[in-house]
């Protein structure tokens, strides 16, 4: 049988972790646009950029002709931040084989059009089936050789079932799931939670203030997760409550980190520009606030996030707001 043909576009620290996983079950050609990166995965097996001194397979070949990666490929499997998401699909469309699957590791929504990945999948390659891979994902952590597990989601339940040996790897164990939305939501969602919880942490609010804003971040991530079309489980699995807990608690976690150093009082423009590494929680928080306008949803958490993150009001002034706020019925919004 033909050794499947995998072409992974995005050199960060997860699509370099799932190239390099894939290694083990497919033919892996990851694309990144870094000529430096490409050259260090190539001649010294590593990404020391995002993934420290972890060796990657020897077997892993990186290229910065986004045609090359893609023209032979089964299966494209998008890493790339949501607001360059589009550029780039657009680019590789010519080049991928009809037919060919395509799979977005991507945890956030496109400003302007308020899409999800596989919604922007469907628009500029309607012909290609879509699905995301999320969950607790820890790109370091996996390449250490952790115990993790993840969902794919696809809607062709065949189909989602014959992907999901591609990813299997080990100690990294992939399950299915037919609910697109609801899985590629809970990942975009709890970004911004964490944002909250990093707030949070920096200030010491402690334990117990931690476990009640990832409750009721949940509770917000399920109300508008299955308002748009999200079915109830997939928020209590991996996807959901699995994600929130992972970003929300790991000194790994970019967009924890962002609520932690508003805490300190730095704007937005010292945070990115001393990060390297896209925050999703902070490119996808204007569109989440107007899609829980939009569906006429109450997210609390999320607009104190987005008051935060626009300079409208400071992490300090948030938590003290939130001593004042009187507590209603747990399963009502509020």
């Amino acid at each position: 049988m033909k050794e499947k043909q995998i072409a992974v576009l995005g050199g960060g620290s997860w699509g370099t972790t799932i190239a390099a996983l894939m290694t083990r079950n497919a033919q892996v050609s990851l694309w990144a646009r870094s000529d430096e990166t490409v050259n260090e995965i190539n001649t010294k097996n590593s990404n020391s950029k995002y993934l420290k001194e972890i060796e990657l397979p020897p077997s892993l070949k990186a290229t910065n002709n986004i045609a090359h990666a893609v023209e032979t490929a089964d299966l494209v499997v998008m890493a790339i931040p949501s607001q360059n998401f589009r550029d780039v699909l657009t680019q590789a469309k010519p080049k991928v084989p009809l037919n060919t699957p395509i799979i977005s590791l991507t945890k956030g929504l496109e400003l302007e059009s308020l899409q999800r990945m596989t919604e922007i999948i469907a628009e500029v390659m309607p012909n290609h089936a879509a699905g995301v891979l999320t969950g607790p994902n820890l790109a370091l952590e996996i390449m250490e050789g952790r115990a993790a597990a993840s969902v794919i989601a696809m809607k062709n339940s065949t189909l989602v079932k014959s992907m999901q040996p591609l990813f299997n790897n080990g100690l990294y164990r992939v399950y299915t799931n037919l609910d697109v939305v609801g899985c590629e939501l809970g990942g975009v969602l709890k970004n911004i939670i964490a944002i909250a919880v990093g707030m949070g942490d920096e200030l010491g609010a402690g334990d117990n203030t931690r476990a009640s804003l990832i409750t009721r971040g949940l509770a917000e991530i399920t109300r508008l997760g299955v308002a748009m079309g999200g079915e109830p489980a997939t928020f209590s699995g991996l996807a959901g409550i699995g994600d929130l807990i992972a970003t929300c608690t790991s000194p790994q976690s970019r967009n924890r980190h962002v609520g932690i150093e508003l805490a300190k009082g730095k704007t937005m423009e010292e945070i990115i520009g001393n990060m390297y590494m896209v925050a999703e929680g902070v490119q996808s928080a204007p569109a989440v606030k107007a899609l829980a306008e939009q569906y006429q949803i109450e997210m609390p958490l999320v607009d104190d996030v987005y008051r935060v993150l626009t300079g409208e009001t400071s992490a300090r002034g948030i938590y003290k707001g939130l001593l004042r706020v009187q507590a209603g019925a747990e399963s009502e919004p509020g």
